[in-house]
């Protein structure tokens, strides 16, 4: 109704059409190409959409070239070693051990952003999972309905009105930015300060569980450098994780 209302102030009649067979009315049948179109203004404007706050841009690209060769060479070798030598229920066993030991991050953030009905389902799914599936070894909190839900103190400095300040690529960890730089360091702090289960002070003790903690974090994330067959890939990820973190903050 409002477009309608809309439609008749600007002095347009919308004649009915005959839906076809999808719902639609054939949206595409009138249009025509515009040989006015200005092929240079037309790339200006896509690279101008996709343009992000990126003043070390040089340092990023050798960082991502860097990331790209580590993980190439390094990372998804040991991943598939990984999984070819360690049983699913294994390795399903240590994810769901390191979200359990991310969600007292998890409820931190979400108490200070001062989302109480979140707050309270984060606890309801560490108290679960830690208690009934054994120190978070498994995950019944969502097969109770309650799954896991990501608050970081990068998404914490954005409720607050941090700006996220320039664009960074960081070894090993891929994209962010000096906010979500920042938010990561914090998250470092509460962990050390914390220690839930002991894991803190276990890692320091046995290296191998960081090890291990970062193998995992690689074999969840289902991203492949080159994926995108794209040569402006660099562009398009800065785009999408800058734009998925305005979401994440909003949110």
């Amino acid at each position: 109704m409002p477009v309608l209302l809309l439609l008749g102030a600007i002095g347009i009649q919308a004649a009915p059409r005959e839906a076809d067979e999808d719902g639609f009315a054939y949206p595409l049948s009138r249009l025509e190409f515009n040989p006015g179109l200005d092929q240079r203004i037309f790339e200006r404007s896509t690279f101008d959409a996709l343009d992000i706050y990126d003043p070390y841009e040089p340092f990023n690209r050798r960082m991502y070239h860097f990331n790209y060769r580590l993980d190439q060479w390094v990372l998804l070798p040991v991943v598939r070693g990984y999984r070819y030598v360690t049983p699913r229920f294994v390795r399903t066993g240590v994810t769901n051990f390191f979200n359990n030991f991310g969600d007292v991050a998890n409820l931190a953030n979400s108490l200070l952003q001062l989302k109480i009905e979140r707050s309270m389902q984060i606890t309801a799914r560490l108290l679960f999972n830690t208690v009934f599936g054994i120190g978070g070894l498994w995950d019944p909190a969502t097969r109770m309905g309650l799954p896991r839900q990501v608050e970081d103190f990068g998404q914490t400095l954005a409720y607050y009105g941090t700006p996220p300040g320039p664009y960074l690529i960081l070894p090993m960890l891929g994209p962010s930015n000096l906010r979500d730089t920042t938010g990561l360091v914090l998250n470092y702090g509460l962990e050390t300060e914390v220690n839930f289960l002991g894991y803190h002070r276990a890692s320091n003790k046995y290296p191998a569980l960081t090890a291990l903690r970062l193998v995992d974090l690689r074999h969840s994330v289902e991203f492949r450098y080159g994926q995108l067959n794209s040569p402006f890939e660099y562009e398009k990820i800065r785009y999408i994780y800058t734009r998925a973190r305005e979401l994440q903050a909003e949110d």
